[in-house]
């Protein structure tokens, strides 16, 4: 952490085919360095796959339920206390939140193999959605984490 001065965070500008701010947080989260229009090709195909698949409903919509699902409300952090590690649990702020949920969606569609990341992403997103998948299994053991370490909830400052 710098001593120097605060880092500011900077805004984020929506994404000109969507008009979301979400959508370009998910095209920097796929972005590998710097190809940021091969990501954007990625994310926006992704999209029109979910609303090809579900032709009733919005892709926008179906996304924003796929990241509501996997955002953790706790998470455990190490503190050190009297030469003891304790895993604290603490409330996820909102920012983090949502950066997780994207961190993990992006990387378990990664980690589909046999398919194009363009389709494992939509699957991802899709299955993210309904309530099921990797990135809600990760959830909920990062929020198992925090209920096994309920006791050390004292330590948090």
């Amino acid at each position: 952490m710098s001593r120097r001065r605060r880092a500011f965070k900077r805004s984020i500008i929506e994404d000109a085919k969507y008009h979301s701010v979400l959508v370009t947080r998910l095209i920097n989260t796929v972005m590998q360095w710097g190809a940021k229009s091969t990501a954007q090709r990625l994310v926006h195909g992704a999209l029109e796959q979910i609303s090809t698949k579900n032709p009733n409903s919005d892709p926008l919509e179906i996304f924003q339920r796929a990241v509501d699902n996997a955002k953790p409300r706790l998470e455990v952090k190490a503190r050190r206390v009297g030469g003891a590690t304790y895993q604290v649990p603490l409330e996820v702020p909102s920012d983090r939140q949502a950066s997780l949920a994207l961190r993990w969606i992006v990387s378990f569609a990664d980690a589909r193999k046999g398919m194009p990341m363009q389709e494992a992403l939509a699957a991802e997103i899709l299955d993210a959605a309904q309530g099921n998948g990797n990135a809600i299994r990760k959830r909920d053991e990062v929020h198992k984490m925090a209920q096994a370490n309920k006791a050390f909830a004292h330590f948090r400052w």
